[in-house]
């Protein structure tokens, strides 16, 4: 009896050390995200390098898993039983510990931990059926809009079709006999207009007529002058990539900066195309989609598959939790890629001039500039046309940055006063052609 009083004492002291953790929830979330993803899963229901962690408020009291987060390995030297099992279990790899953690950030981390609810799949669920019904009644409204057009293009081609037996007339009274004229009794205002201008008339029929062809001559000149001035000009280009990749869901709900993807766009002549290994970098630990943001025509296993692309280019079992030798380099689709013959120096443009073009465009990131407002778009597109047109006007518009380092040491040698870049050879032919 006194055994069982024993154990009962200790069960409830053990619930009352889960009940007294308290904390903040979303602290604690993002102190999870930056600190533990590395070895446990965020949705914390499956096991990775470490334990799943759902439910270990329950398991575990408030004052082991401080001292496990803190130091593990001083607990297991310690003796303790559950420190020195759950060691084991997992392979005798040892836990990072987090001496810097206060008691506060611990306890935030077990909250978020203690507080997680699985309702968020569902809730997930409910918003992918949200819009699943929005994109479901804007393709009917579409079908009903095609409808329409089909409709009046029918109504068109019935009127073009009367015109087109219209002249077939005139052509009968142009070239038939002249008392074909009188036998139609002509009563159309527009046919006895024609009629008199190109058939009686001759002198006036030669003129009207050449005035015509040379109409069509220039107007079809200025056509092919057009179509020639847009070849290669791919302003809105969106191919579909091997892997779907949202820059929305990264850059702007996620808040990942443009250079941990492109790490040379700073200091180097190319942006770059990151490798699989930074793609790995995170979801080594993320091999779902668990945002609230779904797009239109989505849903969420269409994000888990381009996961599992990302597993299959890199050679990741994610079962194993290891690399294979079976990699499967990706075959990305260039968007943005001057001609061979035109210089130009990524690094020049978003080190150098980036203080003066961002106030020239009025954009916050200097990516915008030139690309859109990328953090914006699901699916990247051609944002500017990039013709020669297009980088001259803005180097006759753009200061001179004088805090550069450079430009200081230049207009301090010629003694020229602040200018726009053409004004110092910006518009040269040889800074991007030689």
């Amino acid at each position: 009896m006194r055994k069982i009083l024993i154990f009962i004492l200790i069960f409830y002291s053990f619930l009352l050390e889960s009940k007294n953790i308290d904390g903040d929830f979303d602290n604690g979330k993002n102190l999870f995200k930056k600190n533990c993803t590395a070895c446990h899963y965020m949705d914390l229901n499956k096991k990775m390098i470490g334990p799943a962690l759902y439910g270990v408020t329950e398991k575990r009291n408030r004052e082991w898993l401080h001292k496990w987060i803190k130091d593990n390995k001083s607990l297991r030297n310690s003796g303790d039983k559950d420190a020195i099992d759950l060691y084991k279990e997992y392979g005798n790899i040892e836990m990072n510990s987090f001496p810097q953690f206060s008691e506060k950030q611990i306890d935030d981390i077990l909250f978020f931990i203690k507080k997680s609810k699985k309702e968020k799949v569902n809730e997930n669920k409910i918003k992918i059926n949200e819009e699943y019904e929005n994109f479901i009644y804007e393709r009917k409204n579409k079908s009903f809009l095609i409808k329409i057009f089909l409709l009046f293009f029918s109504i068109i081609t019935l009127i073009i079709l009367w015109i087109l037996y219209r002249i077939y007339v005139l052509h009968k009274l142009m070239y038939g006999k002249p008392k074909y004229i009188t036998r139609l009794h002509i009563k159309n205002f527009l046919i006895k207009i024609l009629y008199k201008n190109f058939l009686v008339n001759k002198k006036k029929n030669w003129y009207l007529l050449s005035s015509f062809l040379g109409i069509i001559i220039v107007f079809n000149i200025y056509m092919i002058w057009f179509f020639l001035m847009k070849i290669d000009i791919n302003k809105g280009y969106k191919p579909m990539q091997p892997i779907y990749f949202s820059h929305k869901i990264h850059s702007d709900i996620n808040k990942i900066d443009c250079q941990y993807c492109h790490s040379n766009a700073k200091y180097g002549k190319v942006a770059g195309i990151p490798t699989i290994n930074v793609c790995m970098s995170c979801h080594i630990t993320i091999n779902e989609y668990k945002g609230n943001y779904i797009e239109k025509g989505k849903n969420i296993n269409d994000y888990n598959k381009e996961i599992n692309k990302i597993y299959y280019t890199a050679g990741w079992n994610k079962e194993k939790m290891k690399y294979t030798d079976n990699v499967h380099p990706i075959k990305w689709i260039r968007i943005h890629n001057m001609p061979d013959f035109v210089y130009f120096d990524h690094s020049q443009h978003t080190k150098i001039g980036e203080k003066t073009i961002k106030k020239l465009k009025k954009v916050d990131i200097i990516c915008s500039a030139c690309h859109g407002n990328v953090k914006k778009m699901d699916q990247v597109k051609m944002h500017e046309d990039f013709t020669m047109e297009w980088c001259i006007s803005c180097h006759r518009n753009v200061k001179v940055d004088m805090d550069n380092q450079y430009y200081k040491e230049y207009y301090k040698n010629n003694n020229i006063k602040k200018s726009t870049l053409n004004e110092i050879g910006g518009t040269e032919c040889a800074k991007c052609h030689y």
